[in-house]
């Protein structure tokens, strides 16, 4: 397969290099000829290891090219891919200019060579650019290029995960191949490309793909952020915050899992809000800033708002909320945001009958039954054992329960508006008219 590969960076040179290695025929393009100049004389034009002798095979085994002429990559060629910068803006916005400047040089130089023998080429996007840009940029600039006889174009996003010091490990060896795309045949050809490499493409919508690198670096810059909170605030009481997190990465059920990573509901309980309310307090009174935990209750308090805010923007006043306690298969009514949900809405007039498989009120006891009883005081008189009379005339149904009775009950007489706080209700209630996700 010929691969054009535009931007000889970082990203651009180690894939250029790693597919040349692996039989494709490829040609790295690129404005700046500090860049293609080393590549053309065998050597890699970034420092990483292992690079430049990869490199040099490629260019002796007549497998890669560097050019600054457009033309000469895409005569007959496959696919291309995009890895030039996307930096960040004064105000902190993506800059897309080095996106456009390149598919127009693809769309511009297909107008002029030799197409490939399928007359199919496929412009695939490898710079971290925001959700939409495959969409709204890439496909804009194809559609102000007049139409290339003998050239059809399809478009992707398929991120990378390398890193800077391991990056031929990391192309070799990647946590995934992902390809966003609705063309069924960009699908097929970078599942060719990639091949070699023993990983399953994915394929998946476009936009998808776009948010994942975004995901995966946001969530990296937090584990780091995250790491150095408690060591900011551990020291303080003559902990080894390093022994601490040694530890805690050891719990692969629920610290280093998909545990708690699926968009849903706000935390809650007995232990989430009040033990991160205590490190927050430690900090104080140490005079340290934790700027990331303090955010976490912060956001938590928006998830609930957000549900809120939703509710009140939609028509009705009749609400089901099924489900009350603060998680699946417990009566536990400490903290939980569903409690804290039913109050505000209750305050704001709505109409409210609330169905939970388990919760009892005569059973309550303890700090859970303090605790309802100074946010849902009149609980027996709202409370429902029966989802379907929960469901009765509701214009809205909030739904967290996700045992059979509460989901066939929706399913059977399902309102105009269904929003689901757990993310996890199934095929069958995400289709029903009016659904929304909480994490959407």
């Amino acid at each position: 397969m010929k691969v054009a590969v535009f931007g000889l960076g970082y990203v651009g040179s180690v894939t250029a290099a790693c597919l040349a290695a692996n039989g494709h025929d490829v040609w790295g393009v690129d404005v700046d000829t500090a860049k293609v100049d080393p590549i053309t004389q065998g050597h890699s034009p970034v420092v990483e290891p292992g690079l430049d002798e990869l490199v040099a095979a490629g260019v002796a085994a007549g497998k890669l090219h560097a050019t600054t002429d457009p033309r000469l990559a895409l005569d007959r060629a496959d696919v291309s891919l995009i890895c030039v910068g996307t930096p960040s803006t004064a105000s902190g916005s993506t800059d897309l200019t080095y996106i456009r400047r390149a598919v127009r040089d693809i769309a511009e130089a297909a107008g002029v060579v030799v197409p490939p023998d399928s007359g199919f080429h496929s412009i695939v996007v490898r710079s971290t650019v925001p959700p939409g840009t495959v969409d709204g940029v890439v496909e804009h600039v194809l559609a102000e290029v007049p139409a290339t006889d003998g050239f059809t174009f399809g478009t992707a996003m398929c991120p990378e995960f390398l890193r800077e010091g391991s990056g031929l490990a990391d192309f070799y060896d990647p946590p995934f191949v992902v390809v966003g795309t609705r063309n069924a045949k960009v699908g097929t050809a970078l599942t060719d490309l990639f091949g070699f490499l023993g990983t399953e493409v994915q394929v998946v919508d476009v936009r998808t793909a776009e948010a994942l690198k975004y995901a995966c670096n946001a969530f990296h810059a937090t584990k780091v952020s995250f790491a150095n909170e408690m060591g900011r605030i551990f020291r303080y009481y003559g902990v080894d915050s390093r022994e601490v997190m040694r530890l805690f990465v050891q719990d692969t059920s629920l610290n280093i899992s998909p545990y708690y990573l699926r968009p849903g509901f706000a935390f809650g309980g007995s232990c989430l809000p009040k033990d991160l309310r205590s490190v927050l307090h430690l900090a104080r009174v140490n005079n340290t800033d934790l700027p990331l935990l303090a955010g976490t209750l912060a956001t938590n308090e928006l998830t609930v708002r957000d549900v809120v805010d939703r509710v009140v923007a939609g028509p009705g006043r009749e609400v089901a909320l099924l489900g009350l306690s603060f998680k699946h298969a417990t009566d536990d009514l400490r903290e939980s945001p569903s409690v804290e949900l039913a109050e505000r809405l209750i305050g704001k007039g709505y109409h409210l009958r609330i169905y939970d498989a388990i919760v009892n009120p005569s059973r309550l006891v303890g700090a859970n039954l303090r605790h309802v009883k100074s946010k849902l005081p009149h609980l027996q008189r709202v409370l429902t054992d029966d989802p379907a009379e929960a469901l009765r005339g509701a214009d809205v149904a909030l739904v967290s329960a996700t045992d059979t009775a509460a989901i066939g009950a929706l399913l059977g007489n399902p309102p105009a508006r269904t929003i689901d706080l757990s993310g996890r209700l199934g095929a069958n209630v995400e289709a029903l008219p009016g659904y929304e996700g909480v994490g959407w």
